[in-house]
């Protein structure tokens, strides 16, 4: 979620740096990536609308099994309005066209013991997690899923701290592993390691299921200073393999600057929110940003290429001056969802996937937004045919 967890989801009507240098290339030329989406349609779930005794919102990622026609979508819900957990859909698409959105399930992620996640308590030092990715396995149809973990850090007392982590679970959300972290993704009551709310955001599998791919929302504290008007900022993303789970590389991806002034003394950022692999070394990766204050929600989906880029993997600052520059990832603006003709609105935009094969060829790509449980915001699927 973060936009500073939407201000702790405080909303009416809610249900419960030093400054970078310049990054050299780091503007993305507009629509010069060889990839187009074409708008296909969007449909909205009613504002708290419940379902088999959930209440749906914080939509957060969404992927799709090819195999089964399913897509699986993941709230953030940190067992809050009920246990942590995902749903299932089925989105018609037919006619090129998103016709109509349909939820089919919903299940927990379970614990190791098989229990659900209780809530966060720091009383108990009890971290729920904050679930925001989910991806399919494309050889076995299980999934991965990842938590931004806690770091709860008082000024007169103890830290609560709860780890990132990348999680393997069946699709009935079964408990099934976990993936080792490089040691800079570990959370810290210092000011090294992830920032709260600002983790591990997205993750997917390569087209061969080879690859576990994740994506840190923002900069780690010592890679510098969250985005700004004025400047952008580095995050990281990072590639594991999927059978040993081990990290294999790490590359700096370069954030955008926020989109428009924020009013004095806001801590509102641009951050990554998902992505989706369409190769091995390429990816649409979606960045997000909002002025919380006016509900003014800013998405935008690049084509990346990791090809040529530093491997960072075991480097603890991506601007400390004393070792070689890093040469980032290269990016390439595919759209602004705010220039799509037909798209009634932009909200709070933080899944993307590629769906089903279309008639005429091309892949779907499904975007779903995450309401913050908030009356003001809505649950969102948008469509996109890529070419």
């Amino acid at each position: 979620m973060s936009i500073r967890a939407a201000r702790a989801r405080i909303i009416a009507g809610a249900v419960v740096l030093a400054a970078l240098p310049a990054l050299s290339g780091t503007p993305a030329a507009a629509h010069s990536s060889g990839v187009r989406l074409d708008f296909l349609g969007e449909r909205e779930l009613p504002n708290a609308m419940t379902f088999q005794g959930t209440t749906v919102g914080g939509l957060s990622a969404i992927t799709y099994d090819v195999k089964s026609g399913t897509y699986y979508v993941i709230s953030d819900d940190r067992s809050q309005t009920g246990p942590a957990r995902f749903y299932t859909a089925r989105l018609d698409l037919t006619g090129d066209a998103l016709k109509s959105v349909e939820l089919t399930g919903t299940h927990p992620w379970l614990r190791p013991d098989g229990s659900t996640f209780p809530p966060t308590s720091t009383a108990t030092a009890t971290v729920a997690p904050d679930p925001e990715g989910i991806a399919v396995d494309p050889r076995d149809g299980s999934l991965a899923w990842t938590s931004e973990g806690e770091r709860i850090v008082p000024s007169d007392g103890p830290a609560l701290l709860g780890d990132p982590w990348i999680r393997r679970a069946t699709t009935t959300g079964t408990y099934a592993g976990q993936l080792p972290l490089p040691p800079q993704l570990h959370m810290n009551s210092q000011e090294f390691g992830p920032r709260k709310n600002q983790t591990l955001e997205g993750v997917t599998f390569t087209p061969d299921g080879r690859r576990i791919v994740t994506a840190m929302e923002d900069p780690l504290h010592q890679d510098g200073d969250d985005p700004t008007p004025e400047h952008g900022a580095l995050t990281r993303i990072t590639v594991h393999d999927a059978r040993t789970g081990q990290p294999l590389s790490q590359y700096a991806y370069p954030l955008e600057p926020l989109f428009a002034a924020t009013p004095a003394g806001s801590t509102d950022t641009n951050g990554v929110s998902d992505l989706v692999a369409l190769g091995h070394d390429r990816f649409l990766v979606l960045e997000r940003a909002s002025i919380f204050t006016d509900n003014n929600w800013k998405a935008r989906i690049y084509l990346v290429d990791l090809h040529g880029a530093t491997d960072v993997l075991g480097r603890d600052s991506l601007t400390d001056a004393s070792v070689r520059p890093v040469k980032p990832v290269r990016k390439t603006l595919v759209t602004d969802l705010s220039d799509v003709p037909g798209l009634s609105r932009v909200d709070n935009v933080e899944g993307i996937t590629l769906g089903p094969r279309l008639p005429d060829g091309r892949r779907a790509v499904v975007l779903v937004s995450d309401d913050n449980f908030a009356a003001r915001q809505v649950t969102q699927f948008v469509a996109f045919a890529l070419g």
